[in-house]
């Protein structure tokens, strides 16, 4: 079976791009996300590369309670060779191999990929807001996203990951209202 990785693929790229516009000093930048800076956001995605990797090749997971530990040092340089690393392992058996999703059971490794743009399409959005970026996001993938949010979010919600749903400013874009059913307020 093909898997199509694209969306994938285009929201790893968004949140490089961004990794690579953080300034030397804005490691330390607030996020969004409570407690967390601009390098926990880093690592938590290079952490994420590392566990997708294991998950292809059949190994464990890497621990990933502390994400800042997968990004010391040059941490774009961390993310770039966590993703090469990763997209080497993503061969056409690896993407079959069935691999744990919670209450949702056993999928194909590719399957889960098709639908793993929400994890780093608001992590972009989070770094860019603490690093001070654009933080317009592909309207194509926030629709994929969010049609992906619906259907994880209660159970992000029940394990802490993300916090209640915000009202939607009137009139808001899919954008906005993605980021406020997450719990985040946009900027003005």
């Amino acid at each position: 079976m093909a898997h199509n990785l694209s969306g994938y693929h285009r929201a790893l790229d968004l949140f490089e791009g961004l990794l690579a516009g953080v300034p030397r000093d804005g490691w330390d930048a607030a996020t969004p996300c409570p407690d967390w800076t601009a390098r926990d956001i880093a690592g938590h995605l290079t952490g994420g590369q590392h566990t997708i990797r294991a998950l292809a090749v059949g190994e464990p997971a890497p621990d990933v309670a502390d994400p800042a530990r997968f990004v010391t040092g040059d941490v774009l340089m961390a993310w770039r060779t966590a993703r090469k690393e990763c997209t080497a392992a993503l061969t056409p058996d690896a993407l079959e191999r069935p691999v744990p999703m919670g209450a949702l059971g056993e999928l194909p490794l590719g399957s889960f990929l098709e639908g793993y743009i929400l994890e780093p399409l608001v992590h972009a959005w989070d770094l860019a807001v603490a690093t001070g970026q654009p933080s317009r996001l592909d309207p194509d993938l926030v629709h994929h996203a969010f049609a992906t949010a619906q259907v994880i979010a209660p159970a992000w919600r029940a394990a802490g990951h993300i916090g209640p749903a915000l009202p939607g400013p009137p009139g808001a874009d899919e954008q906005s209202r993605l980021l406020a059913f997450l719990g985040r307020t946009a900027p003005a």
